[in-house]
């Protein structure tokens, strides 16, 4: 899902990395007031956790890969403000130190995964998970469905940016400058993929992170997503 340069013209790339500012500096302040000092290694380990999975890549057919980001999963346990500057971390480093990424595509790449995939997919769960426990059957399956629908709307609105290149830079003789495909062409490669590989993947993912958050760490859990939890006399957590 990473777009490389040379797939979006300075048109498109600049007005991401414009965008982008103002939404990390407000992630940041959201962030610095409501994240509690006892959370801020899990971000850490969210960032690296996030880092580390897009570095493995699924091959597709036709010779292109896909992967899973974790920006869901991040988002459920420390709110989708968090993911995004988790996930932003995870990107720019790829982009600048392995090459994974295209440098001027850093504010698209950042907008698809580190923006559209966590708020999305937050909802979802939130939507979907209602009022159920943490460790419920609905909840789990809650995880898993965000995961996925999280994943293809970043995949969704990363084959509307470098798609689109087709139709608006071309040539005096029609050559496209940039991406060489027809936007339909993007949407059934990436869509295809992600809908039907990629975005399981995210799915499972998401779904198994946040079973093992909700039964070793459930106070976590709790805290975020707003749950109800009664400490009895010997101080052990019990679900209400």
């Amino acid at each position: 899902m990473h777009i490389p340069d040379g797939y979006l013209s300075p048109q498109t790339a600049v007005p991401f990395v414009a965008l982008m500012v103002p939404v990390w500096g407000a992630a940041v302040k959201k962030v610095q007031a409501n994240l509690k000092k006892k959370e801020v290694p899990v971000l850490a380990i969210g960032a690296a956790f996030s880092f580390t999975i897009m570095m493995f890549n699924l091959p597709m057919p036709g010779g292109s890969s896909a992967h899973a980001v974790g920006a869901v999963l991040l988002a459920i346990l420390l709110g989708p403000w968090s993911a995004c500057i988790g996930v932003s971390v995870a990107l720019i480093i790829q982009a600048l130190i392995f090459g994974d990424g295209g440098i001027m595509a850093i504010g698209a790449n950042c907008f698809n995964m580190a923006v559209v995939m966590p708020w999305v997919g937050y909802w979802i769960y939130k939507l979907v998970r209602g009022k159920s426990d943490t460790l419920s059957t609905r909840s789990i399956m809650a995880a898993f469905i965000a995961g996925y629908v999280g994943l293809n709307a970043a995949a969704f609105v990363t084959a509307l940016e470098f798609g689109s290149q087709y139709h608006l830079f071309q040539a005096a003789d029609g050559t496209p400058l940039y991406f060489p495909y027809s936007i339909k062409v993007a949407m059934i490669a990436m869509m295809s993929e992600h809908l039907l590989l990629a975005g399981p993947v995210e799915g499972l993912t998401t779904a198994l992170g946040t079973w093992f958050v909700a039964k070793n760490y459930p106070t976590l859990m709790a805290e975020r997503l707003k749950g109800r939890i009664k400490p009895d006399a010997l101080g052990v957590e019990h679900h209400v």
